[in-house]
Protein backbone atom coordinates (compact mmCIF):
# COMPACT_ATOMS: atom_id res chain seq x y z
CA UNK A 1 0.00 0.00 0.00
CA UNK A 2 2.83 2.58 1.19
CA UNK A 3 4.57 1.91 -1.71
CA UNK A 4 1.93 3.59 -3.90
CA UNK A 5 1.79 6.34 -2.14
CA UNK A 6 5.68 6.65 -2.71
CA UNK A 7 5.46 6.08 -6.41
CA UNK A 8 2.72 9.20 -5.97
CA UNK A 9 5.18 11.11 -3.59
CA UNK A 10 8.01 10.65 -6.70
CA UNK A 11 5.21 12.19 -9.06
CA UNK A 12 4.00 14.57 -7.30
CA UNK A 13 8.02 16.01 -6.49
CA UNK A 14 8.62 15.83 -10.16
CA UNK A 15 5.32 17.76 -11.41
CA UNK A 16 6.15 20.27 -8.53
CA UNK A 17 9.12 21.21 -9.28
CA UNK A 18 8.60 21.31 -12.86
CA UNK A 19 5.66 23.64 -12.30
CA UNK A 20 7.91 25.58 -10.25
CA UNK A 21 10.49 26.15 -13.35
CA UNK A 22 7.69 26.83 -15.09
CA UNK A 23 6.13 29.76 -12.86
CA UNK A 24 9.34 31.30 -12.44
CA UNK A 25 9.30 31.87 -16.64
CA UNK A 26 5.82 33.36 -16.81
CA UNK A 27 6.57 36.73 -16.38
CA UNK A 28 9.16 37.12 -18.91
CA UNK A 29 7.21 35.97 -21.61
CA UNK A 30 4.83 37.37 -23.54
CA UNK A 31 1.65 37.03 -26.28
CA UNK A 32 1.20 33.60 -27.70
CA UNK A 33 4.06 31.95 -25.76
CA UNK A 34 2.79 32.94 -22.26
CA UNK A 35 -0.60 31.87 -23.36
CA UNK A 36 0.77 28.10 -23.65
CA UNK A 37 3.16 28.47 -20.57
CA UNK A 38 0.23 29.27 -18.37
CA UNK A 39 -1.93 26.93 -20.00
CA UNK A 40 0.77 23.96 -19.34
CA UNK A 41 0.87 24.78 -15.97
CA UNK A 42 -2.77 24.84 -15.08
CA UNK A 43 -3.05 21.22 -16.64
CA UNK A 44 0.06 19.90 -14.49
CA UNK A 45 -1.96 21.69 -11.62
CA UNK A 46 -4.70 19.50 -12.47
CA UNK A 47 -2.43 16.59 -12.08
CA UNK A 48 -1.20 17.57 -9.33
CA UNK A 49 -4.45 17.76 -7.82
CA UNK A 50 -5.70 14.13 -8.91
CA UNK A 51 -2.23 13.10 -7.64
CA UNK A 52 -3.08 14.60 -4.19
CA UNK A 53 -6.83 12.62 -4.64
CA UNK A 54 -5.04 9.19 -4.75
CA UNK A 55 -2.68 9.53 -2.18
CA UNK A 56 -5.42 10.21 0.32
CA UNK A 57 -7.45 7.15 -1.11
CA UNK A 58 -3.91 5.35 0.09
CA UNK A 59 -3.86 6.78 3.19
CA UNK A 60 -7.31 5.77 3.99
CA UNK A 61 -6.10 2.28 3.61
CA UNK A 62 -3.01 2.49 5.28
CA UNK A 63 -3.03 0.19 8.97
CA UNK A 64 -3.85 2.88 11.66
CA UNK A 65 -0.94 2.28 12.97
CA UNK A 66 1.18 4.26 10.22
CA UNK A 67 -1.58 6.23 8.98
CA UNK A 68 -1.06 9.15 10.88
CA UNK A 69 3.02 9.43 9.38
CA UNK A 70 1.40 9.34 6.26
CA UNK A 71 -1.70 11.92 7.08
CA UNK A 72 1.46 14.71 8.11
CA UNK A 73 3.17 14.15 4.44
CA UNK A 74 0.02 14.35 2.70
CA UNK A 75 -1.00 17.96 4.35
CA UNK A 76 2.22 19.08 3.75
CA UNK A 77 2.04 18.12 -0.15
CA UNK A 78 -1.41 19.75 -0.43
CA UNK A 79 0.17 23.17 1.60
CA UNK A 80 2.72 23.04 -1.15
CA UNK A 81 0.21 22.69 -3.80
CA UNK A 82 -1.98 25.81 -2.23
CA UNK A 83 1.76 27.84 -2.52
CA UNK A 84 2.13 27.13 -6.05
CA UNK A 85 -1.29 28.17 -7.06
CA UNK A 86 -0.97 30.98 -5.07
CA UNK A 87 2.26 31.62 -6.68
CA UNK A 88 1.17 30.73 -9.91
CA UNK A 89 -2.48 33.19 -9.83
CA UNK A 90 -0.26 35.76 -8.61
CA UNK A 91 2.41 35.47 -11.92
CA UNK A 92 -0.20 34.62 -14.56
CA UNK A 93 -1.47 38.14 -14.24
CA UNK A 94 -3.58 39.06 -17.34
CA UNK A 95 -4.06 35.61 -18.18
CA UNK A 96 -6.50 34.52 -15.37
CA UNK A 97 -9.00 34.68 -17.93
CA UNK A 98 -7.45 32.07 -19.87
CA UNK A 99 -7.56 29.46 -16.95
CA UNK A 100 -10.39 31.15 -15.08
CA UNK A 101 -12.74 32.30 -17.99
Amino acid sequence: MSSDFETYEQDFGTITAEITNKIGRVPKLSGEEKTQLVLNVDKQLEEVRELLEQMDLEVREIPIQSRAMYNSRLKSYKQEMEKLEKDFFCCAGANNKIINP
